[in-house]
């Protein structure tokens, strides 16, 4: 009964906790871009600031995490301040009032994934992991297709103002799906990558020794920076491109199109829960390279606002994919380490680098030589990273525990 109730409340955070995670998202962009007259370049570099310190807190945020037995209640936290940070920005749009906002939101949003997914182990064991991980995604991708959809239809009523009462709304049906988790569902030794009943000592090295002594975990480091070199800067592109060919319908075209790619997200992140321990990981990763290539590559073919908006399915497939692969990989290489959400944080890092950088250089690209080129160079970056996970990314599905000792004789995955 507590592991049925444990799960149902699973389902219901990774279903509200979506409006918080990554903050307003592409909404961000475009609400600056139509409402307050900021270029695509100025944009960039505010978001990018915020980025810069998310990404540099992840492995001791992740750190953290592992080393909490409140991760309810850090989760629910996390969710209240980066909702109190995006109700700033209507109300001083600046530079560095937005940077700054967007800093201390960037420090508490890059807890929630982390969180979410330790509980989620400790709570279903590695055995049923992958599983649950594709069930989390995918009512994740559920519930921000659904906030999306409330967007488009109220905001021409309302304004634009609606997407700040959503995460209000959003943010304290997080709170109340986190309490609702039985604290004594949750294996806390499990949760942090460790086996059932181990204690953990001071013998483990750190995260990024781990990431360091691991050429797998190494490998879909860098794969995944290079995905998100080439894939998070492209909604928030695509967005101000239409909303500059549709003036006054930037907000409901951006929610239009995240709509189209979450309700993709949905069954491709289902497909990874049900699929990744029969299929593998490599192939399902590959498979969102490949999307992606294709994705930036047909940008370019048509400025029509249906085309734009229906190219996003393959956003889907590529987002769909790695957001559920992300934690089952890096469960796959750390199990027995200790050190589950901290590698996540270390992972996520490098990830973030591309992020960040692709953030700032879809904006000058984008003011540079116009949102077409932009698109075109995204999708190079993308081809490359698909080359390396085909050459160098091995299979994870099966992967033995991590032998941890502090010394140089520790072992890891090759």
């Amino acid at each position: 009964m507590q592991q049925r109730g444990a799960e149902r409340a699973l389902d219901a955070l990774s279903f509200f906790v979506s409006d918080s995670r990554y903050g307003l998202g592409a909404f961000l962009g475009v609400y600056l871009l139509a409402e307050h007259g900021w270029d695509p370049a100025s944009i960039g570099a505010a978001l990018s600031i915020g980025m810069l310190t998310g990404l540099a807190s992840q492995a001791p945020l992740g750190a953290l995490v592992d080393a909490l037995r409140a991760k309810r209640a850090l989760i629910a936290g996390a969710v209240a301040i980066v909702t109190a940070t995006c109700l700033v920005i209507p109300f001083a749009p600046h530079f560095w009032s937005v940077t700054l906002a967007g800093l201390v939101g960037a420090l508490a949003g890059v807890t929630i994934g982390p969180t979410l997914a330790a509980i989620s182990l400790g709570v279903v064991g590695p055995a049923r992991f992958a599983r649950r991980a594709g069930r989390n995604e995918a009512l994740f991708h559920l519930g921000d297709s659904s906030i999306s959809l409330a967007i488009l239809l109220t905001a021409p009523f309302f304004g634009n103002s609606v997407v700040f009462w959503f995460m209000v709304f959003t943010a304290l049906a997080s709170a109340a799906a986190a309490a609702a988790v039985p604290a004594g569902a949750i294996d806390h030794a499990v949760a942090r990558g460790l086996l059932s009943g181990e204690a953990v000592d001071g013998a483990r090295p750190s995260a990024w020794r781990v990431l360091l002594r691991s050429r797998a975990l190494l490998t879909f480091a860098v794969c995944g920076a290079l995905f998100q070199l080439a894939n998070a800067s492209m909604l928030g592109l695509v967005s101000q491109k239409l909303a500059l060919g549709n003036l006054g319908q930037g907000i409901a075209l951006t929610a239009a199109s995240a709509i189209v790619a979450q309700l993709v997200m949905v069954p491709v992140a289902a497909l990874v829960g049900v699929r990744a321990d029969a299929w593998g990981r490599k192939p399902l990763l590959l498979a969102a390279f490949i999307a992606l290539v294709l994705r930036g590559t047909f940008y370019t073919f048509s400025d029509d606002r249906a085309w734009l908006i229906g190219v996003q399915v393959l956003d889907g497939v590529g987002a769909g994919l790695t957001g559920a692969l992300f934690p089952i990989i890096v469960a796959d290489l750390t199990r027995g380490s200790g050190h589950f959400a901290a590698a996540q944080g270390v992972v996520g890092t490098v990830q973030g680098i591309g992020a960040m950088s692709s953030m700032a250089l879809g904006g000058v690209l984008a003011v540079w030589a116009g949102y077409d080129t932009a698109f075109l160079l995204l999708a190079a970056v993308a081809a490359l990273g698909g080359v390396l996970v085909w050459l160098a990314m091995p299979e994870t599905r099966g992967a033995p525990v991590m032998a941890m000792a502090a010394g140089p004789e520790a072992k890891s995955i090759a």
